[in-house]
């Protein structure tokens, strides 16, 4: 690996603590963007030759998505490199980001979501984990990361929250509702030691060999439990994101406080719910109004 490259990295990691997901994505960005110049000095790159490298991904059938993603990898990469003193200049900064149909995310009824969250076997320790699991998904907004990761110390059921750690490691306080602390409580108490065994892990929720669940390993189960439960809408861990937003938005929540659930920086991110709500709304009046 280049070693500006090495540093920059080090960088992301230490620095700006991102997940091991992002430090990766912007090294494959970055060593590909690297290996179009080999034999060529950083600080000699101009402008004009990097243009035609992203006019080249264009050309191969790259999607707008990946060349955007690309584009600001490098031109963080160049940022730190001008920052360090490893360049003189930044000649990415220029370039714009070719414009992006910004994609909603798919929407899960109540009654989708209720079908999914009843589809898990209650009478079956595996059953009770996935219901617990996939209730508080849906209860508290998490990422599949976040979800996957979570500590027992993270937990105060008494009180009705959990503390989760997200994106750059930033903290965020969600409060739960009944439902979701009542079958977590009911997986802490007889399912997880059981799973546990003689071991030992600060992991919530545990595969049955004592192992903490994967983000693999869940994508699987809700997958499954999907086509259970008869659900027509492509559901991911993320759907049950999507869903908690919406549906507290539907019924009155404030944006900014969703923001803060969700754990975005920029209330930009979270503002992609209103667009859902405004296509229901002209929905809705399409069907109902008689003058529509």
């Amino acid at each position: 690996m280049d070693s500006s490259l090495k540093q920059f990295v080090e960088y992301l990691t230490v620095e700006k603590r991102h997940s091991p997901h992002t430090v990766a994505a912007y090294r494959r960005d970055i060593a590909s963007f690297l290996d179009a110049f080999s034999g060529v000095t950083l600080h000699c790159i101009t402008s004009s030759q990097v243009r035609e490298y992203f006019l080249t991904l264009q050309n191969s059938g790259l999607a707008s998505r990946s060349i955007a993603r690309a584009l600001s990898s490098i031109k963080a990469f160049y940022r730190f490199l001008v920052r360090e003193n490893l360049v003189a200049t930044n000649p990415v900064d220029i370039l714009e980001s070719p414009r992006l149909w910004r994609k909603l995310p798919g929407i899960l009824s109540l009654a989708d979501v209720e079908a999914l969250l009843e589809a898990p076997d209650p009478a079956t320790p595996r059953g009770i984990r996935d219901r617990a699991m996939l209730e508080l998904l849906y209860a508290t907004g998490l990422r599949v990361s976040e979800l996957v990761t979570l500590q027992t110390t993270n937990l105060h059921l008494e009180v009705g929250y959990l503390r989760s750690f997200g994106k750059g490691d930033k903290e965020r306080v969600i409060p739960m509702g009944e439902a979701a602390r009542r079958l977590v409580n009911l997986y802490i108490q007889e399912v997880r030691p059981k799973y546990l065994k003689n071991k030992s892990s600060n992991f919530l929720f545990l595969t049955r060999l004592g192992a903490g669940m994967t983000r693999q390993g869940f994508w699987k189960l809700i997958k499954q439990y999907a086509r259970q439960a008869g659900v027509n809408v492509s559901v991911s861990p993320h759907t049950l994101r999507h869903a908690f937003a919406t549906h507290l938005l539907e019924r009155g929540a404030d944006l900014r406080s969703v923001q803060q659930m969700l754990g975005h920086s920029d209330i930009a991110t979270t503002q992609i719910y209103t667009h859902i709500l405004q296509e229901r709304m002209r929905e809705i009046l399409d069907r109902h109004h008689p003058r529509a």
